[in-house]
C-alpha cells in the first residue's frame, strides 16, 4: 500500500470515531492486506517484464537492472507465468472479501476475474498466447519480438545518460536470444499444426527482411542509439558497437527466424479461421469471451453486427446524398468520397508530415473542450506520430502507447501511413478522438494517474472496456460539437461505427462460420468503403488476433446503454461529468462495469 493510500485510510479511521469499531478495524486491516498483496503481484510480474518496467518508468532504484534486460520469450517462461498465476489466485482467495470496503472489493473482483480466466485458458490451450488477447501464432505480422523489440528500443528505451546507452547495448545483445526463443516456441507449435496461414507469413517475411536486408549500420537498431547519444552529448563509440552486435549476433538470429518462417510458408495453407487448429472452435469461444468479457456466442455477435450495419447504413445515407453521393451502397459512396483529391494527403514525406501536424492540431482543439464533459483531466500529454516504417507493412492502422508514470515522455498516438490514401481527411478527426482524447489517452491516463487503485489495476486492461470507451469517445466528441458544420467528418464518424459493426460480422465469419479471407475481404470493403490496402490489413489482423476486433462495438454498446439507463433513472439529476468519473476506477470487465455504474446511479437516486 502506498503512503498516500495509507494516510487516507488512517484519516478515515481517525475521523470516524475516537474508538473505532471492530468492524472498521477489520475492514481497514483486510483492505491493507489486499493492497499489499496486489502490489506484490504487480512487482513480481514487473521483474519478468523489463520492457513494461521501462515503459512505465519503473526501472529505477532497486529495479534499475531491468533497464538492461529483455523479457524471456521461451516456453519455460510461459510455464512459470502460469504457475505464478495459480499461486496468486490461491493467495487472493485467502482474503475475506466480505470484510473488504467497497473499493477494495472491486479490486478483488477485477483481479480474480482476470486471473481465473487467464489460468483456465492457459490450461486448456497450450499454443500461442491466451492472456487478455488470444494470439494463436507466436510469429506473425503482429506478434513476435522481431517486430516489438526494435520499436521498443527506439520509442521507449530512454537515452539520457551513459548508463542508458550501455543498457541499450545490453538489450540489443539480448535481442538474438529473444528471437531464438520465439523461433523455438513457434517450431514446437508448428509440430502440432499451429502456424499462420500463407498470406500472414508472406507479410511476416516482408517485415523480417525489411529489418535484415540492409547494412547493419543503417538499421534503426543502430541509428536510434547513435543519433540520440550524440544529441545528448554522451561520449562513446556507440554506433560502432551497436553495428557489431547487429552484424555478428542479431542478423544471424534473424536469418534463423527467416529460414523457419520460409519453411512454414512452404507448408502453409490458406484457411483463415482458427477453427482449423486443435480444439479450434473452443479456442475461438475463449477468444470471444476474453475480448468482450461477456458470454455472447459467435452467432449472437454475428447477428448484432448485421443489425448494426443495417442501422448505420440508413443513418449515413442522407449525409452522403447531401454531399452529392447518391449512387450505390453507403460503402460504395464512402469509397468514392475517399477518391476525391481534396480528401487525400499526398503520399510523400511532406504529405505525411502535414497529416501528422493536422492530427496534433485536432488534439489541441478537443483538449480545449474537455472540461465540458470531464471533472478530472489527465496530466500526461499525447502527440501523434507515424508507425515506424520497419513494421508498417503488417501493423494495425493506429494504436496508442501510454506515457510513463513520471511523464518523462508524452504518450504516443501512432498512425500507419504506409499509404496516405488509406487515411482520408474526412476520417482523421474521428481517429484522433478514438486513439488520443477523449479516447484511449484520457481513459488510460486517468487510470494510471489514479492513486485510489492498485498498480496492478492501473496498468491492467480489458479490451471491451477500453476499446468500447474509445468508440464511445468518438460519439461523445460529436455531442460536444466537434463535427458541427463538418458533415463529411461526421460521415467519417459514422463510417468508424460501421467499420466496427462490420468487424463483428467478419471476425465471426472467419473463425466460426468458416469464411475465406477473400469472402471476408469482399464483405468488409463493400460494406465500409475503406480503401483496399487498409481493409486487407484489417482482415489479416483478425486472422492473427481472433476475437479482439469484436470488443469495440460490444463495448461501445454497453457504455451507451449504461449511460442511457443512468439518464433515464436520474432525469435532471444526471451529471455527465460525474458519470465519467467512473474512469478513475480503472479498466474492468463489462459485467463488473454494469454493476458498478448501477450502484453509483442508485446512490444518486
Amino acid at each position: 500500500m502506498d503512503r498516500r493510500q495509507f494516510m487516507a485510510s488512517a484519516g478515515v479511521v481517525a475521523l470516524g470515531a475516537t474508538l473505532p469499531s471492530c468492524a472498521t478495524v477489520s475492514r481497514e486491516s483486510e483492505d491493507a492486506r489486499l493492497r499489499a498483496m496486489l502490489d506484490r503481484f504487480f512487482y513480481d510480474r514487473l521483474q519478468d517484464s523489463p520492457e513494461a518496467a521501462t515503459g512505465a518508468a519503473l526501472d529505477v532504484g532497486e529495479r534499475a537492472n531491468l533497464r538492461f534486460l529483455l523479457s524471456d520469450y521461451s516456453a519455460a517462461a510461459q510455464a512459470r507465468d502460469l504457475a505464478r498465476s495459480r499461486q496468486e489466485l490461491a493467495s487472493l482467495r485467502t482474503v475475506k472479501r466480505a470484510s473488504l470496503s467497497e473499493n477494495a472489493a472491486l479490486d478483488y473482483d477485477v483481479v480474480e476475474y482476470g486471473l481465473s480466466r487467464s489460468i483456465g485458458a492457459s490450461e486448456r490451450f497450450s499454443f500461442g498466447a491466451t492472456g487478455g488477447r488470444f494470439s494463436p501464432y507466436v510469429i506473425s505480422q503482429l506478434t513476435g519480438p522481431y517486430r516489438g523489440v526494435p520499436d521498443f528500443l527506439d520509442s521507449q528505451h530512454p537515452i539520457e545518460t551513459k548508463s542508458d546507452a550501455e543498457a541499450y547495448l545490453a538489450r540489443l545483445s539480448a535481442f538474438p536470444r529473444a528471437l531464438d526463443q520465439s523461433s523455438e516456441r513457434q517450431r514446437q507449435d508448428a509440430a502440432r499444426g499451429v502456424f499462420a496461414p500463407d498470406y500472414i507469413l508472406d507479410t511476416t517475411l516482408k517485415q523480417l527482411r525489411t529489418l535484415r536486408d540492409q547494412p547493419a549500420g543503417k538499421t534503426q537498431l543502430v541509428t536510434s542509439l547513435s543519433k540520440r547519444a550524440a544529441e545528448k552529448g554522451i561520449a562513446g563509440d556507440w554506433g560502432r558497437t551497436a553495428e557489431r552486435i547487429v552484424a555478428e549476433s542479431v542478423f544471424p538470429a534473424l536469418d534463423r527466424q527467416i529460414a523457419l518462417v520460409t519453411d512454414l510458408r512452404r507448408r502453409a495453407g490458406h484457411v483463415a479461421g482458427v477453427w482449423r487448429l486443435p480444439d479450434g472452435e473452443a479456442y475461438y469461444a475463449g477468444a470471444l469471451e476474453a475480448a468482450t468479457t461477456t458470454s455472447l456466442s459467435a452467432d449472437e455477435v454475428h447477428r448484432i453486427g448485421l443489425e448494426q450495419v443495417a442501422a448505420l447504413e440508413a443513418e449515413l445515407d442522407p449525409i452522403l446524398r447531401n454531399a452529392g453521393l447518391t449512387r450505390g451502397t453507403p460503402g460504395e459512396r464512402l469509397a468514392e468520397l475517399n477518391k476525391r483529391p481534396d480528401q487525400v494527403y499526398p503520399n510523400t514525406d511532406e504529405g505525411r508530415a502535414a497529416l501528422i501536424a493536422e492530427l496534433n492540431r485536432q488534439i489541441a482543439e478537443i483538449e480545449a473542450r474537455l472540461p465540458q464533459a470531464f471533472a478530472t483531466l489527465p496530466k500526461a500529454r499525447v502527440e501523434a506520430r507515424r508507425v515506424p516504417e520497419l513494421i508498417q507493412a503488417g501493423s494495425a492502422g493506429a494504436y496508442y502507447d501510454s506515457a510513463p508514470l513520471d511523464n518523462s515522455r508524452s504518450a504516443i498516438y501512432f498512425i500507419n501511413l504506409r499509404d496516405t490514401f488509406d487515411r482520408p481527411k474526412f476520417g482523421l478527426r474521428t481517429l484522433t478522438h478514438h486513439e488520443a482524447t477523449p479516447g484511449h489517452h484520457l481513459q488510460v491516463s486517468l487510470a494510471q494517474e489514479s492513486e485510489s487503485i492498485p498498480l496492478i489495476r492501473r496498468f491492467g486492461g480489458y479490451s471491451a472496456y477500453s476499446e468500447g470507451w474509445a468508440l464511445y469517445a468518438e460519439q461523445l466528441a460529436d455531442e460536444m460539437g466537434m463535427y458541427q458544420g463538418r458533415p463529411l467528418e461526421r460521415a467519417g464518424m459514422l463510417q468508424s461505427f460501421l467499420f466496427r459493426a462490420t468487424r463483428l460480422v467478419v471476425d465471426t465469419g472467419l473463425h466460426a462460420k468458416r469464411w475465406s479471407r477473400e469472402q471476408a475481404t469482399d464483405y468488409f470493403l463493400r460494406t465500409t468503403g475503406i480503401a483496399r490496402g487498409r481493409g486487407q490489413n484489417e482482415i489479416d489482423r483478425y486472422t492473427a488476433w481472433p476475437g479482439q476486433a469484436t470488443s469495440y462495438k460490444i463495448g461501445h454498446t454497453t457504455w451507451v446503454r449504461l449511460r442511457d439507463e443512468a439518464k433515464a433513472k436520474l432525469g435532471d439529476r444526471f451529471d455527465l461529468k460525474d458519470f465519467h468519473q467512473v474512469l478513475l476506477q480503472g479498466a474492468i470487465p463489462l459485467s463488473i462495469l454494469e454493476r458498478l455504474v448501477r450502484e453509483r446511479t442508485a446512490r444518486v437516486a
